[in-house]
C-alpha cells in the first residue's frame, strides 16, 4: 500500500492543556501501527527533514522505555526518552514524553508531556491522532516556540514517504 505522497497535511489544534495534531495515511492501521512500535522502522522516519534517529532502548510495553537520539545534518543532537504507560495494539500508544540526555536523565527545566496516540481506521487507512498533554500553559508555548508543529508534521512527512515502500 501506498501512502498519500505529498498531498496530505497535518492539522494541529491547541485545547486548554492539549495540542492535537492530525494526519490520514493511505496504508492499513496495522502497519501504520508497526512503524511506531518496531525499532528499525521508527529509526528510517522518525524526526524532522535532515535529521536521524538511533534507538538506543526500545521496550515497547507498559513501564518500557523508548530512549533515542535524533542528529541534524549539522551535528545537533536531541535525545528523549519515553516511558510507555498503554500499548493497545493496533488502536493506541500512550506514554511519557520528556528531553534526556545520552544517559537517559530527564532534562530537569524541560516538560515532560503525556502522548496519546491513536491509530483509526478510516476509508482506505489510517487517522493518526496525537494528542500532547502538558502541565501548564507555559510548557505548551515553550514546545510549540521549539518549532514543534512544524518538526512533527515534516516527521509525519517522513513516514509517509517511507509507507511508499510497502
Amino acid at each position: 500500500m501506498s501512502a498519500n505522497n505529498g498531498s496530505n497535511s497535518t492539522s494541529t489544534k491547541v485545547e486548554g492543556l492539549e495540542m492535537i495534531m492530525e494526519r490520514f495515511f493511505t496504508a492499513p492501521r496495522d502497519l501504520v501501527f508497526k512503524m511506531y512500535t518496531e525499532p528499525d522502522h521508527v529509526a528510517r522516519w522518525w524526526g524532522p527533514h535532515g535529521w536521524t534517529t538511533t534507538n538506543y532502548q526500545m521496550d515497547v510495553r507498559p513501564g518500557g522505555i523508548w530512549h533515542y537520539c535524533m542528529r541534524s545534518e549539522d551535528g545537533t543532537e536531541a535525545w528523549g526518552k519515553s516511558t510507555y504507560q498503554e500499548i493497545n495494539e493496533p488502536e493506541k500508544l500512550v506514554f511519557l514524553d520528556a528531553f534526556s540526555d545520552e544517559n537517559g536523565n530527564e532534562v530537569e527545566d524541560m516538560p515532560v508531556m503525556k502522548i496519546t496516540v491513536d491509530f483509526v481506521e478510516e476509508g482506505n487507512g489510517t487517522r493518526i491522532i496525537s494528542t500532547t498533554l502538558f502541565n501548564s500553559e507555559e510548557e505548551l508555548k515553550k514546545v510549540v516556540d521549539m518549532g514543534v508543529e512544524q518538526g512533527m508534521s515534516e516527521t509525519f512527512d517522513r513516514l509517509e514517504i517511507y509507507l511508499n515502500e510497502f
